[in-house]
């Protein structure tokens, strides 16, 4: 009886190592995360993201603006890396005509998702157990940010039969997007992000353009972000992070304030 108890100790015991060993696995793999300099500038830029109307939109970041913000490029692409492989976040490739990445927590990337199915739902547009398949079978296992068409139909197979406008309905929603270059090849997507996008370009051109007129191209910070744009629904922190990460912009630091002026190179 006693040999029986001891053992039952020994068992519970065990278990409970197991189960501090996972904890502390994960409590230093949040430590990890937590401390990662990449990480604390997306969670700002998280909750500075602003406010636009009229586009139900979570929260995204410009790979440029980790730039603006962590000076070590190759030290933002390392964490990025690792937060992409942690499922933390998911990375996209933007169509804005240039070598745009947007970032999103995956928690937010899950919610935009919903958000989609549900408008869909009260439209009655489609065979929906598709999205289902999606976020289980091809958003778990496919981290990267694009796939191939014959890969996408292996994943979604694991839910159920895949016919054809399974797969239109994910781009209709706006899921995925076809490649140019190879059409059997797509693009992971942001749903509701293209007016945005559209936004992100024309206010480009009107910062740069703002600055351009200026005698020595150049203004103080503090005005220039109070300014609103007339053709983005971004405001004017997030083009100038946008703009100085990729260099088309720099600051410098005077006596009277931080000045935004036009790179020369």
């Amino acid at each position: 009886m006693e040999k029986g108890k001891k053992r039952r100790r020994e068992e519970e015991g065990e278990e409970i190592e197991a189960e501090s060993s996972d904890l502390d696995h994960s409590l230093s793999l949040e430590k990890n995360l937590t401390f990662s300099d990449t990480l604390m500038a997306l969670r700002i830029m998280r909750a500075q993201f602003p406010q636009i109307d009229k586009v139900s939109i979570q929260p995204f970041i410009l790979q440029s603006q980790l730039y603006s913000s962590v000076k070590d490029r190759t030290q933002v692409d390392r964490e990025l890396e690792s937060l992409k492989r942690e499922k933390v976040v998911r990375i996209f490739k933007l169509n804005t005509g240039q070598d745009d990445h947007g970032i999103m927590f995956l928690d937010d990337y899950l919610k935009q998702i919903e958000h989609v199915v549900k408008r869909m739902e009260e439209r009655k547009q489609g065979d929906f157990e598709v999205f289902k398949w999606f976020r289980e079978h091809v958003i778990e296992s496919k981290l990267e940010s694009s796939i191939e068409h014959q890969e996408l139909c292996s994943l979604l197979s694991l839910g159920g039969r895949v016919r054809d406008q399974h797969i239109s309905l994910l781009i209709n929603a706006g899921l995925l997007t076809r490649q140019l270059i190879d059409p059997s090849m797509y693009w992971f997507a942001i749903p509701n992000i293209g007016s945005i996008l559209k936004g992100l370009s024309q206010g480009r051109k009107e910062v740069l353009s703002l600055l351009n007129r200026r005698r020595y191209k150049e203004m103080m910070l503090a005005p220039l972000e109070k300014m609103r744009l007339r053709f983005s629904p971004l405001d004017m922190r997030f083009h100038l992070r946008d703009l100085i990460g990729s260099g088309l912009l720099k600051t410098a630091h005077t006596p009277t304030g931080i000045v935004i002026r036009i790179s020369k190179d």
